[in-house]
């Protein structure tokens, strides 16, 4: 399946782009841009596709994603038969740059909050429970002046920041994406991105802190909500899947090349991460393409 770069950013002398989208589908694309996106899902079905993550959406759905984060909505067949003309697909898009309001605007103590929804971003979120008063922002956005359509986004980001949201792709899915906001623990991620493709023992990444290995392991889980082992194995199943997406290599040699030793507990990891076996996940992209 092919990626292609779009052109996201405004043409209009603004500092962000609101798209109310109407149409017989959504693109069929498999697609990024270097702006953030604020998506929310007015009428219409189907699959999204986020990073590696494959999940049915509905009305009334918002995802946050995060700049250069491979996606596409793809509508379910019934959208693409000719007869069915009176089926739609709406949707309101926001596209912003992080650096929007300027290079600095987000490290301010003041933007905590917001900066730390963007950061995590980058992973993609979806969000539950969205309050009808959230929809309502987003229709109004594009009628309101540009100082508080600005204001007015800033506000929306806040809010968005209490909701329940979850992360959408494996943590291993954005390669370049180290998490810097945990003092030492950069020193762990770094490591593990880098050599995730070899054999990696917990005393191995304790004694980077150092740390004793079961005092860093109640830390670690502590933090990440889940095992180093469980966190290593995403980082693994998330590079197996980008390779997955251009087939070519057997599912064998991918799973060789993403950190396993046999066919067997690539397989069973991968479905334990994923929900899909490895062959499973290829064909629903091969069918995309």
């Amino acid at each position: 399946m092919k990626l292609i770069k779009l052109d996201r950013q405004s043409h209009d002398d603004c500092s962000f782009t609101i798209n109310h989208t109407r149409d017989r589908h959504f693109l069929k694309i498999w697609h990024y841009h270097p702006e953030l996106e604020l998506v929310l899902i007015l009428e219409s079905t189907g699959t999204r596709f986020i990073g590696d993550s494959i999940a049915k959406f509905t009305p009334g759905e918002l995802v946050l994603l995060g700049p250069n984060l491979p996606h596409m909505w793809l509508n379910d067949p019934v959208y693409f038969k000719e007869e069915n003309e009176e089926l739609q697909a709406r949707a309101i898009a926001i596209h912003f740059k992080q650096d929007f309001l300027g290079a600095d605007f987000f490290t301010r103590p003041e933007m905590r909050i917001p900066a730390r929804l963007l950061q995590a971003a980058q992973r993609g979120l979806v969000f539950k429970s969205i309050p009808p008063e959230v929809p309502e922002q987003l229709k109004n956005l594009k009628h309101l002046e540009p100082f508080e359509r600005s204001l007015s986004l800033l506000q929306l980001l806040k809010e968005l920041a209490a909701l329940d949201h979850h992360p959408l792709t494996g943590a291993g899915y954005l390669s370049e994406a180290y998490n810097t906001g945990a003092g030492n623990f950069d020193k762990v991620y770094e490591y593990l991105y880098k050599n995730f493709r070899e054999s990696i023992s917990l005393e191995d990444v304790a004694a980077l802190i150092p740390m004793n290995p079961s005092a860093f392991s109640r830390l670690f889980s502590k933090f990440h909500k889940k095992s180093l082992m469980r966190y290593l194995n995403e980082i693994r199943i998330g590079y197996a899947c980008r390779l997955l997406m251009e087939p070519h290599e057997r599912v064998s040699e991918i799973g060789f090349a993403s950190g396993y030793n046999s066919l067997s507990n690539f397989n069973r990891q991968f479905k334990k991460v994923t929900g899909k076996t490895p062959k499973e996940y290829a064909e629903i992209h091969s069918k995309m393409s």
